[in-house]
């Protein structure tokens, strides 16, 4: 019990106080009827707020993106592609530094749809006199062809305008300037030259498994460029491979990779970083090797439907069932044209012979790829690998395969025609031994003393050979253009 406090006014007024202290009371709660008010009336709005968010967060959810006009979408991807070609030049306009510190422009694969006769210009084989006459013609007829677009982004291309069966094939057993306008490029001359210059100024960094035979490596140069290195214990096959492809240049063809030679010194500077792997790979010293340009995205290659029965033919007639609008199919039939006449003058027993041979024990053997080809997916190059059993090594063989080379060379009545003109100059000068050593000596002059030159026989037997592809490219003549 407290003394001396005094309680004073009434309602929300009232106070304590207690001598000189004033202390005010807390107000009394609201009625019971006003609080149920309240209560009632928060209830109400949070309801209202929670159906509202109810309602309107699933049609936002739903609702879709914004939809931009199509030729947005066509701006965007151009503006991409721009980029990506910037990216590109910048990687491709990378210089690459030899030893001396010297730059040296990276060889690039030039893709692009090439006109027919491209090849024709060759520096290793200058026509004297008229001799390139029907050349520039065909030339200047295939430039003529009209093309709906030849635009290349890597893998898509439009076919030329094709007026009938008549525009694939010229004079009956040559291809026309359709076809001719749809081949890829392939590997031209200053690719060839940039890639030999290129293997003597950069040093080897890597020496891995690869590239076909068990003694044949995969090398990667300090720029992160690759090569398969090819070698061989005897000199027959590296001669076998490089002297096919200078006789490749000769014949205007551009399907085998660049390719040039070296020589192993585990003490020179281009080989010293990788002296253990040479060691591993049992590679001796002073053994010239052949250092061929790898070649990205590159796919299985089949041997066309009309060359797998017994009874195989490329005739005029055999063209003329194809879809004239197909014209990559096409491309790719003149391609073989080619390839049957390449490997049917070097002896080449590892690609289609490979296939003929072994039908003995596999009947399939013709539906399977084509051994040592491979077909660039982007461009529809036929690329044409491994050609080391050429000239020599083919040439002591021929008693067992020359049926095989035979049978194919007789199928084949459709030719390019700049193909067929090389052919018939070299068959007229008889010079293709000078022509072969000639390049040798120009190209690769610090290593005559590593690796002889071809020998004599090959050379004769080799001119044997060209009179043979003549005289069948004579008979189809004979045989269609009369009829």
């Amino acid at each position: 019990m407290v003394e001396g406090l005094v309680f004073r006014g009434r309602g929300d007024n009232m106070r304590v106080e207690a001598g000189a202290l004033s202390l005010p009371l807390p107000s009394p709660p609201l009625p019971p009827r006003a609080s149920r008010l309240v209560c009632l009336v928060a209830a109400t709005v949070a309801f209202l707020l929670g159906v509202a968010v109810g309602v309107t967060l699933p049609l936002v959810l739903s609702t879709p993106p914004l939809s931009f006009p199509s030729h947005f979408h066509h701006l965007q991807q151009q503006h991409q592609q721009q980029q990506q070609q910037q990216v590109q030049g910048v990687v491709e306009g990378a210089s690459i530094v030899d030893e001396g510190g010297r730059g040296l422009p990276a060889p690039l694969h030039s893709w692009a749809a090439s006109v027919a006769g491209d090849s024709a210009n060759a520096t290793d084989f200058l026509p004297e006199g008229g001799a390139n006459t029907t050349t520039t013609t065909t030339t200047a007829t295939t430039t003529a062809a009209t093309t709906t677009s030849t635009a290349w982004a890597g893998s898509e291309r439009d076919a030329p305008d094709v007026d009938g069966s008549a525009a694939l094939l010229v004079d009956e057993v040559y291809w026309g300037a359709a076809v001719e306008a749809a081949l890829p490029q392939g590997f031209p001359d200053h690719e060839v030259a940039e890639w030999r210059k290129f293997t003597r100024r950069q040093a080897v960094v890597r020496l891995q498994e690869g590239c076909g035979r068990m003694q044949n490596r995969l090398v990667t140069f300090e720029n992160g460029t690759r090569s398969c290195c090819r070698y061989r214990q005897n000199h027959d096959q590296i001669q076998g491979e490089i002297f096919s492809f200078y006789l490749s240049r000769l014949l205007g063809l551009t399907n085998v990779p660049p390719s040039a030679l070296g020589v192993v010194r585990a003490g020179a500077w281009q080989w010293s970083g990788v002296g253990s792997q040479l060691a591993l790979a049992q590679w001796a010293e002073e053994r010239p090797v052949v250092l061929t340009r790898y070649v990205e995205d590159l796919a299985p290659a089949f041997i066309p439907a009309s060359l797998r029965p017994s009874r195989r033919r490329l005739h005029p007639l055999t063209v003329e069932e194809w879809d004239p609008r197909d014209v990559a199919a096409l491309a790719e039939l003149a391609q073989w044209s080619d390839l049957i006449i390449f490997d049917y003058l070097t002896a080449n027993l590892d690609r289609v012979v490979n296939n003929l041979y072994n039908m003995q024990w596999n009947p399939s053997m013709m539906e399977a790829p084509a051994h040592n080809l491979a077909r660039h997916a982007p461009s529809g190059l036929l690329v044409f690998l491994d050609n080391e059993s050429g000239l020599l090594h083919g040439y002591r063989l021929l008693d067992k395969y020359e049926a095989f080379h035979a049978s194919m060379l007789q199928a084949l009545c459709v030719f390019r025609r700049a193909t067929a003109d090389r052919v018939r100059q070299l068959v007229a000068r008889q010079d293709v031994g000078d022509r072969l050593r000639k390049m040798f000596r120009r190209y690769e002059p610090d290593l005559q003393d590593f690796l002889p030159p071809i020998p004599d026989k090959s050379i004769k037997i080799l001119n044997e050979r060209l009179q043979n592809v003549h005289k069948q490219i004579s008979k189809c003549e004979k045989m269609y253009m009369n009829t």
